[in-house]
């Protein structure tokens, strides 16, 4: 059979360049400066039953999370930060309300950073200075985290309102306090549960001060409703080069929120990609079954590490043109599918072997990736017609 050339044309393969900010490091985790952008979830059980915990942090680290925070309310909570801390597999972030006592006792038991939230911490003002010094000789680092739902009562009361200045405004006051003492490795989050308050919020933060920016919607909702929420409000900032880290915050189980963090990352190319399945949304042109056939596709594929697209389109119009990105794919019609590789149509199948056949010829490419050392890649930027 005659190859036929579908074309690779050339595209752009960032939308911004990186806001230049300080670097930190939580645990093994570079966060900020030249670091990639990292995902965080958090974990939803006692962190006092230490069992659970470590092995919600397991399937989170199985997930792709890089660094997990466990809520510290309680001091039999506290008493478990030392265990969790050392058997976790990725650097954890104690998360501190209410009690100025509890950071102390995380710093002690060797959490890789953090989290307090000044809104809502009792004579968190008054003890700046002790804790600065514990935080510095340990090395360990700080997150402000303001949230709209507990800010100070006295911005409350400035303001009306959390609005992006009162949330920016909090957050650089309870850095300066650390900086008095001389402590910058901060890193800031100011999360509104309206992507629009928070995405304004972000871009004044990031104008006013070079500390790493931990991004997140919270309260963002239901997997669907908040997976939007989340996928339009990070998309804004980090293609503007805002946002060091992020959380996705869903009402769903924290895997799901480290895989909607890292398909975002691996959408706008701030993360390698690994198996990416470009299908089409169908169509009154479409001979085909779509949606079956890019189920059964990415089913049988489940589990590949190497960065490959492979395109699935439901007819023989626009599909070719559409996908001649991809590193594998098929276009269907007429009972018949097209395969095409790197952008050549090598061979046409029945309807019936399309699956079986991209299947094989997947893991074709997939062993050769291997065998060249070829483990990650920067997907390109599709436009669809």
């Amino acid at each position: 059979m005659t190859a036929i050339s579908l074309g690779m044309p050339d595209v752009p393969t960032k939308l911004a360049d990186r806001r230049v900010s300080r670097k930190i490091h939580v645990g093994s985790v570079p966060v900020g400066g030249d670091a990639p952008v990292s995902v965080q979830s958090m974990t939803t059980t006692r962190t006092s039953d230490i069992g659970a915990t470590l092995q919600q942090i397991a399937e989170l680290t199985a997930s792709g999370c890089q660094i997990v925070r466990v809520a510290c309310p309680t001091q039999d909570d506290a008493d478990a930060l030392p265990v969790i801390a050392k058997k976790s597999q990725i650097p954890v972030i104690a998360d501190i309300h209410f009690q100025p006592k509890y950071v102390f006792a995380a710093i002690d038991a060797g959490c890789a950073a953090v989290r307090v939230n000044p809104g809502n911490i009792k004579k968190f003002d008054d003890q700046v200075k002790e804790i600065a010094k514990a935080a510095g000789d340990a090395g360990t680092p700080i997150r402000i985290g303001v949230n709209a739902g507990s800010l100070d009562a006295r911005l409350l009361a400035k303001y009306g309102k959390a609005t992006p200045e009162a949330l920016v405004e909090s957050a650089l006051w309870e850095a300066s306090l650390f900086e008095e003492h001389g402590f910058r490795d901060i890193k800031i989050s100011v999360k509104h549960n309206d992507p629009v308050v928070m995405v304004n919020a972000y871009r004044q933060l990031a104008a006013q001060s070079d500390y790493p920016l931990h991004l997140g919607v919270t309260e963002a909702g239901p997997a669907f409703q908040g997976t939007i929420k989340s996928a339009v409000a990070f998309g804004a900032l980090l293609s503007e080069g805002i946002g060091d880290t992020i959380r996705v915050s869903l009402s769903a189980p924290p895997a799901e929120e480290v895989k909607v963090g890292l398909q975002i990352l691996e959408s706008l190319n701030l993360k390698p990609r690994r198996l990416e399945i470009v299908s089409c949304p169908s169509c009154g042109r479409a001979q085909v079954d779509v949606y079956k056939l890019a189920d059964q596709v990415t089913a049988g594929l489940e589990g590949m590490e190497v960065p490959l697209r492979v395109a699935v389109m439901g007819c023989v119009v626009n599909g070719p043109g559409e996908a001649r990105e991809a590193d594998l794919g098929v276009a269907s019609g007429n009972g018949k599918g097209q395969i095409f590789v790197k952008g050549q149509v090598i061979k046409t199948v029945p309807e019936s072997k399309i699956v079986e056949t991209l299947i094989e010829e997947a893991m074709k490419i997939a062993e050769q990736m291997e065998k060249d050392g070829v483990t990650s890649g920067e997907p390109v930027v599709t436009a669809a017609g």
